[in-house]
């Protein structure tokens, strides 16, 4: 029993042999290259997912912004004042690129006892990015005096930026059609509101599939303007013209 116990001494003493150490090593190495490997994804979905969180963000923001304004949009009985008091409500379509100013009483006073009100005039248009080439910038305009120029004056400040497409359409309560723009000044449309406003707004976000270049994101908004009179019932409507009686298709 003796000489057993000494030779299994003596072989347990030599250690391993030169083949097990690199078939170790292999696996070593095998493990450690797998674990990087699920490491680099996983920092890298972070990545991609507070990005896209950040867009989101931002576009829900802005949307956000716009749709309150834009609930809150009025008109006045006046519609030949010369330098005081004038409302309108005008959108410019440009393709991809619409313009839109109008009055609203969706302005918040920020300090007690100043000389405001919560009527304002609002301006919505894109410039070109200086900083991004192919990019615009979504820019809003507040005007805390509501006058006879509601294109002009007022804090500038960026709503959105990395913008691709802002686009309008307005829903005329009189015959259930939209239109691409509306002038509150003109024939068509003389001093009444659109129903709804449909606000299309993409942006250019992370590609999941490649972490160095951008795809676009689309986030649409459909707003209710509660000073405009309501659609127009058809008789041939089961749901007697109610707000779910026209589509919201993405052009």
């Amino acid at each position: 029993m003796r000489r057993p116990l000494r030779h299994a001494l003596r072989r347990a003493r030599r250690g391993f042999t030169l083949l097990e150490v690199l078939v170790a090593m292999g696996v070593l190495v095998l493990i450690g290259g797998m674990s990087w490997e699920i490491m680099a994804s996983g920092l890298m979905m972070r990545d991609f997912m507070e990005q896209e969180d950040e867009v989101e963000r931002n576009a829900r923001i802005a949307l956000d912004r716009v749709e309150r304004e834009l609930s809150l949009a009025y008109l006045t009985k006046s519609t030949t004042a010369v330098n005081t008091y004038r409302t309108v409500f005008v959108g410019k379509d440009d393709a991809d690129t619409d313009m839109l100013w109008f009055a609203t009483r969706s302005h918040r006073r920020r300090y007690a006892g100043s000389r405001e009100s919560d009527q304002t005039e609002i301006t919505y248009w894109t410039e070109d990015d200086p900083d991004r080439r192919g990019r615009l910038v979504l820019f809003h305009r507040e005007s805390e005096r509501v006058d006879h120029e509601p294109d002009k004056d007022g804090a500038i400040q960026p709503l959105a930026r990395n913008v691709v497409r802002f686009d309008l359409r307005y829903l005329d309560p009189t015959n259930n059609e939209w239109s691409d723009d509306w002038d509150t000044t003109g024939a068509e449309q003389p001093n009444r509101l659109p129903r709804v406003v449909q606000v299309v707004l993409t942006v250019m976000g992370p590609d999941p599939d490649d972490p160095d270049d951008e795809s676009p994101r689309s986030f649409v908004r459909t707003v209710f303007i509660e000073n405009a009179p309501r659609v127009r019932k058809s008789a041939l409507s089961g749901n007697g013209g109610s707000p779910g009686s026209f589509g919201s298709r993405v052009p």
